[in-house]
């Protein structure tokens, strides 16, 4: 029989996860510097959504690419690990299961340093892969000289075109896109639902900004990745969101996009992004 690659399971209490860190997850998980080219580290995170990240798990195993060599799960709410399918998953797999729930930014982090792979995946549990050519054009186009992260266009369930490259997040262009429903004029930043990022690119930035516990980390990351010289890349490669867009409820979420806001608005990165643009076209 075949071997399967192997599934890596860390639980959230202190004294397992070292046991499993020493046992387990060093042998060949350490993440400390890509050791392919091409090949890609996919991070997930689950907020309780157990049937849609299998859903999703499922479809990335259906339109496999060998350059998909690691799935890294984050469970930020309890949950059971993902049922394996028979015959295995074709990457490895890592479940991680938090102790507290953690944000955005810090629960990628951690999947990074998983990470051994030249390429890194952001991935939302609400994207529907079924583009079998998603993988090659994603990494085609990262691996261009200078680009620091590529991206796919995304469709709401619809079919419709979602508007995942924004402009940068200053009062007038929010008031712009949300009030005046004016579309995007140039793109400053990506939605971070779906990325793939350079992992030296990931590396030289720090990753994402912990201090965002959820929204405008991706803004922030894709500033300073074009301050620092990338350049992001729009792949034709197609994936459908689903998006709740619960920031625009009332409710915790809300109070997160507003504090994340305030936090961007007054951190130096959106303010020397806009002055770099400003000087460019001088």
């Amino acid at each position: 029989m075949k071997p399967q690659p192997p599934v890596t399971t860390i639980m959230g209490s202190p004294s397992l996860r070292a046991f499993l860190a020493n046992s387990i997850v060093n042998a060949g998980l350490s993440g400390a510097a890509p050791t392919a080219n091409g090949d890609i580290t996919i991070s997930v995170v689950s907020h309780g959504q157990g049937a849609m990240v299998e859903a999703l798990l499922r479809q990335i195993a259906a339109v496999h690419d060998p350059r998909v060599v690691h799935v890294v799960l984050t469970h930020n709410l309890p949950a059971a690990s993902v049922r394996r399918p028979e015959g295995g998953w074709p990457w490895r797999l890592t479940e991680i299961f938090n102790d507290t729930p953690a944000g955005f930014s810090t629960n990628h982090n951690k999947a990074f340093s998983r990470c051994d792979s030249a390429l890194y995946c952001v991935l939302n549990p609400d994207i529907d892969i079924t583009d079998a050519g998603i993988w090659a054009q994603l990494a085609q186009a990262a691996e261009q000289p200078g680009i620091g992260m590529a991206y796919p266009v995304l469709l709401s369930p619809d079919g419709s075109r979602q508007s995942n490259e924004r402009e940068a997040l200053t009062p007038l262009a929010l008031l712009r896109r949300h009030v005046l429903k004016q579309p995007q004029r140039v793109a400053d930043w990506v939605s971070a639902a779906c990325w793939l990022v350079r992992s030296d690119a990931w590396r030289q930035l720090g990753g994402l900004d912990d201090s965002f516990f959820m929204y405008c980390e991706d803004a922030d990351f894709c500033f300073r990745l074009q301050l620092a010289g990338w350049r992001m890349a729009r792949a034709e490669a197609r994936a459908v969101h689903y998006g709740g867009w619960h920031s625009r409820q009332f409710g915790p979420h809300l109070a997160w996009h507003v504090r994340s806001l305030l936090r961007l608005w007054t951190q130096p990165p959106l303010h020397r992004y806009l002055a770099a643009q400003a000087k460019a076209r001088q």
